[in-house]
């Protein structure tokens, strides 16, 4: 008995083995690619704070969130992103932004306080999802301050990308539109390139003080000489 029941153990000993080993799968992680922007030239280029840049709730985590036909979302059980998604998008905005103005003086928000940007670019995203039967969506705010801190345009933009519905297919389309965005963002920036600085304003010229307007005088009224009252004016 003791030599049949060998090869049982054997048996059986294997197939707990194999799947152990199927369990623990490592999960593939990806970021988001930021394609192959040039290094900028331009050090004393224009002075630009992105942010602060503001990301989606359901954004920030590890999650790699599946768009599904109602609607709703499912995190994906065969993949996850490398880390935080959000610092991801931060890194891939900074550096495509700089490649496409040609500056290096790009700064995240907050900066330091001796940072005098010419404009700053407050960002909002409120989507950026996608599904294997669904295309990547981007959904996105951003407002462009100059150097005053006035406002000088605001966009509302959606996006989408189509793609093949494997994860790394997707996170491709994501990916493109986040440089989708930057492209977008960087022609609306240029305007603001050449704003006047403070000392090449024309000085106000002095206003000539305005005279008082003199009051219309009124003639005195005397008594006529003569017997009878008659007012002379």
């Amino acid at each position: 008995m003791t030599v049949l029941r060998l090869p049982f153990v054997l048996l059986l000993t294997g197939l707990l083995g194999l799947a152990g080993c199927t369990a623990h799968k490592p999960i593939p992680l990806y970021q988001l690619d930021g394609g192959n922007p040039a290094v900028p030239q331009q050090t004393q280029g224009l002075a630009v704070l992105l942010g602060p840049v503001s990301i989606a709730d359901y954004l920030q985590r590890e999650a790699f969130l599946q768009r599904q036909a109602d609607g709703s979302l499912v995190p994906a059980e065969d993949a996850r992103w490398a880390g935080s998604l959000a610092a991801d998008i931060d890194q891939v905005l900074l550096r495509q932004l700089a490649a496409r103005l040609d500056s290096q003086r790009l700064v995240l928000a907050p900066s330091n306080p001796g940072f005098n940007p010419d404009v700053q670019v407050l960002l909002s995203i409120s989507r950026l999802d996608s599904g294997p039967l669904h295309p990547a969506v981007l959904e996105a705010q951003w407002r462009l301050l100059d150097r005053s801190g006035q406002l000088r345009d605001s966009r509302l933009l959606r996006l989408e990308q189509a793609h093949t519905g494997s994860p790394a297919e997707q996170v491709r389309a994501q990916s493109l539109l986040l440089q989708q965005l930057v492209e977008q963002l960087a022609v609306a920036i240029e305007p603001l390139r050449n704003q006047p600085t403070a000392e090449s304003k024309p000085a106000p010229s002095p206003q000539t003080p305005v005279k008082p307007k003199q009051q219309p005088k009124i003639p005195m009224v005397g008594p006529a000489r003569n017997n009878s009252e008659v007012l002379r004016f």
